[in-house]
C-alpha cells in the first residue's frame, strides 16, 4: 500500500487540528491506499467489459453529483492521522477499510454511470427504477423486511429513492456473479431490476459516454470550511431525537438500589461497556455508531436518576442491553414519526 505523504499538522493534537481549515490540508488521493481502491474498482468494471472509469477527488463528503461521471471521497480517507480524527469526533470512520471503502465506490460509480450514459432517460430504468427527478425527501422510512430492493449498503439506502435504488442494484451487479445475484436474489421482485442493468450494461459496453466533462464539485482545494465546523454540522445530522421514557425496559433489566445488595451501579456498567455495545448494536442495525451513542448517554443518564445496580452475569447483562438499545432503536426508525435522515 503507497504511505501517506507526512504533513506538518500530523503531529496536531487534535483541538489544534479542528481549527485548520479543508483546504489548508495540502491532501490529494494519489500516493495513498484510495488509489489501490480506486483499481480494484476499475478491475471490477474491466470483468463486466465496461471501459467507463469515473473520476474521483476529495472533497467533505461522499456524494456524486448530478450531471458529472465521478463522484467525491471523504478528505479523512487521505490520511491516517484525519482517519483518527474522524474516529473521534465521529465514532467511526466511515469507509475506512478496504472492503467497506470499495463497497461505497461501487455505489457511486452506479450513480457516475448513470449520469455519463444518461441511463435515466431509458424506458426499462423509469419501469424499474421510477423517475430520477422525484425530489429527494429528507426522510425516509425502508421496510426491511421488503423483497423489491437488493441489500448493499446499510440502512437499506436502496428504498430511499428511484437513484439510490439503481446505484446499489448496479453495485450488486458489478461485485456478484450473475450466478451469484441470481441465486441470492431468486423469488424476489428485486431480481428483475438486476436483470436490467443487466440489460443495460450490455447496451453500454461499447458505446461512448453521453457526458464527457470531468467536472469536480466542492474539491477539498477550496472548502474554506474549518475541520471544527465541519464536525459540529456532522455531529448535528447524525444527532437522534429518541424518547426519553426508558424506565421500563432499564428496571427489567438492572435492579433498583435497596441499600442491601452490593453491586455496580448500572450507569457505571454501562460506560464500561458503551464500546462494545454500540459496535454491536451497529452491526445489528446498521445505525451509525454516533447516534447510537446519542441514545447511550441518555439511557446511561437516566439509569443513574433511578439508582439502578447492575447485579448478575455481566456477559449476559451486556447482550440483553444490546437488545433493549436495538428495539429503542428499531422503534424510533420505524414507527409512523421516526424515520432514517437522508
Amino acid at each position: 500500500m503507497p504511505r501517506a505523504k507526512r504533513a506538518q499538522w500530523a503531529d496536531y493534537p487534535d483541538e489544534q487540528l479542528l481549527d485548520l481549515r479543508m483546504r489548508d490540508l495540502g491532501i490529494q488521493i494519489e500516493g495513498t491506499w484510495l488509489e489501490e481502491r480506486l483499481d480494484a474498482l476499475h478491475a471490477e468494471l474491466d470483468r463486466r467489459g465496461l471501459g467507463f472509469r469515473p473520476h474521483a477527488w476529495l472533497s467533505n463528503e461522499w456524494f456524486t453529483p448530478d450531471g458529472v461521471a465521478g463522484f467525491s471521497v471523504p478528505f479523512y480517507l487521505a490520511h491516517p492521522r484525519l482517519m483518527q480524527l474522524e474516529r473521534s469526533q465521529m465514532l467511526e470512520v466511515e469507509g475506512g477499510t478496504r472492503d467497506e471503502c470499495l463497497r461505497i465506490m461501487r455505489h457511486e460509480c452506479g450513480h457516475a454511470i448513470q449520469n455519463a450514459y444518461r441511463l435515466h432517460y431509458k424506458r426499462s430504468w423509469q419501469r424499474e427504477f421510477g423517475l430520477a427527478t422525484k425530489k429527494y425527501p429528507k426522510h425516509y422510512r425502508p421496510n426491511p423486511a421488503s423483497r423489491h430492493y437488493v441489500h448493499h449498503l446499510r440502512l437499506y439506502y436502496a428504498q430511499s429513492h428511484p437513484t439510490e435504488d439503481f446505484a446499489e442494484t448496479f453495485a450488486v451487479w458489478l461485485h456478484q456473479s450473475p450466478a451469484g445475484w441470481r441465486k441470492r436474489y431468486e423469488g424476489w421482485p428485486a431480481l428483475s431490476k438486476l436483470e436490467t442493468v443487466d440489460e443495460l450494461m450490455g447496451e453500454i459496453v461499447d458505446a461512448k459516454p453521453t457526458l464527457l466533462a470531468r467536472k469536480r464539485v466542492e474539491p477539498l482545494g477550496q472548502l474554506k470550511t474549518t475541520l471544527r465546523e465541519h464536525y459540529a454540522e456532522r455531529r448535528e445530522q447524525y444527532a437522534s431525537s429518541y424518547p426519553s421514557d426508558y424506565d421500563r425496559g432499564l428496571r427489567q433489566l438492572f435492579v433498583e438500589h435497596d441499600g442491601k445488595r452490593r453491586g455496580e451501579s448500572a450507569a457505571t456498567f454501562l460506560r464500561r461497556n458503551r464500546s462494545d455495545i454500540r459496535k454491536l448494536v451497529s452491526r445489528w442495525t446498521g445505525e451509525y455508531e454516533y447516534t447510537l451513542e446519542q441514545v447511550l448517554q441518555d439511557m446511561i443518564g437516566r439509569a443513574g436518576e433511578l439508582k439502578l445496580r447492575a447485579i448478575g452475569p455481566e456477559t449476559r447483562l451486556r447482550i440483553e442491553f444490546a437488545i433493549l438499545l436495538t428495539a429503542n432503536t428499531l422503534h424510533f426508525h420505524y414507527s409512523r414519526r421516526n424515520w432514517f435522515a437522508l
